[in-house]
């Protein structure tokens, strides 16, 4: 089950006090001030995981400490410092101050730490104010306060391709012919109830490397899904971080209903939920093509849609996996052009 958000109440750890304390030796009838700092408190971080792939621990457990710091001790003994509470979330999660709604860290890469809240520092022992004409100090200071917050944790999945399409256009068949994910696939509605990611591996390249493309199946998108019809709205968010959408249209829908009007109540539930969403490119894919075995058949399918649209559509069949390698291959180009648009802009 993926949980892709949480709120949970953090604090780092206190400073540890600084000490008060002389020497004490025989033969020694005033020794000098000798009392040790203390200890910081531990930071509150947090780190993108790729073992970590929901946010399930934090729905649980809703508060989460580091450590406090040690108070300073005789002989000019340093507080040990506290452990710092690192919680570990998917790449992807970005982090909200949740009484503020400040975005304080977006982790998009593995292994990234960010602090979200630092320890207290620890405090100065005795021995810091000793001077000439303070020889016997009884200073100290304490350690510095924790920092307390609820943060708001929330998941977008990573993922190059967003596949996208009314419920049961082929999604889920077609993310478990092109990689290794077991997304459950039946023929009734809303079977996906999580998105689900896999990578699509291509030969090619120098010396044997291969070329992966990263797939996200967004699960429930029906009509009113930006308004939180549906499914839809819980996981449109899902698709943001996507460079490209492949969006599959079942050639021959159970209802009985137009792929063309299906393909536009789906853009307008994209548009209505972000603008970004709405501009994002786009790869548009009649699906289920072995129901017209017929070549004759097939092609007048595909074109009448490609004309009714305006735009060049491609086509798969999952089933008989005609098609699938080209568009996989489609798609890692069209990424690559992506990314190379994007360093040139930075």
């Amino acid at each position: 089950m993926l949980v892709d958000s949480a709120v949970i109440y953090i604090s780092s750890g206190k400073g540890g006090d600084g000490c008060v304390s002389f020497l004490r030796m025989k033969y020694i009838a005033k020794g000098g001030p000798n009392g040790g700092d203390g200890g910081d408190g531990g930071d509150v971080v947090v780190e993108a995981n790729p073992n970590v792939d929901t946010l399930m621990d934090y729905t649980s457990k809703h508060h989460w400490y580091a450590e406090k710091g040690r108070p300073g001790g005789i002989k000019q003994q340093h507080g040990a410092n506290g452990a710092d509470c690192v919680l570990l979330v998917p790449p992807g999660t970005m982090v909200y101050n949740n009484d503020t709604g400040e975005l304080l860290a977006d982790l998009t890469e593995n292994g990234q730490r960010v602090v979200i809240a630092e320890g207290g520092r620890g405090g100065f022992g005795n021995e810091h104010f000793k001077s000439p004409t303070n020889q016997v100090p009884y200073e100290f200071t304490p350690g510095e306060p924790a920092i307390e917050m609820h943060i708001r944790l929330e998941l977008k999945l990573i993922a190059d391709v967003g596949l996208i399409g009314l419920p049961n256009a082929g999604k889920s068949t077609l993310l478990s012919v092109i990689s290794k994910a077991t997304p459950r696939i039946a023929d009734y509605p809303f079977t996906t109830l999580d998105p689900n990611l896999g990578i699509a591996e291509l030969p090619g390249g120098h010396h044997d490397l291969t070329r992966r493309v990263i797939f996200a199946d967004i699960p429930g998108l029906i009509e009113g899904a930006s308004r939180g019809q549906g499914l839809g709205h819980e996981f449109l968010k899902h698709v943001e971080r996507t460079r490209l959408l492949v969006h599959l249209l079942d050639v021959d829908p159970p209802d009985r209903s137009s792929p063309v009007d299906n393909y536009r109540v789906i853009r307008k539930e994209l548009e209505a939920y972000s603008k970004e969403l709405g501009i994002k490119p786009e790869i548009i894919v009649l699906s289920k093509l072995d129901l017209f075995p017929d070549e004759e058949d097939r092609q007048t399918a595909v074109e009448m849609i490609q004309q009714e649209l305006g735009v060049e559509v491609l086509w798969i069949s999952s089933a008989t996996r005609q098609g699938v390698n080209e568009l996989v291959n489609v798609c890692w180009q069209r990424i690559r052009q992506i990314k190379q648009a994007e360093e040139q802009c930075q």
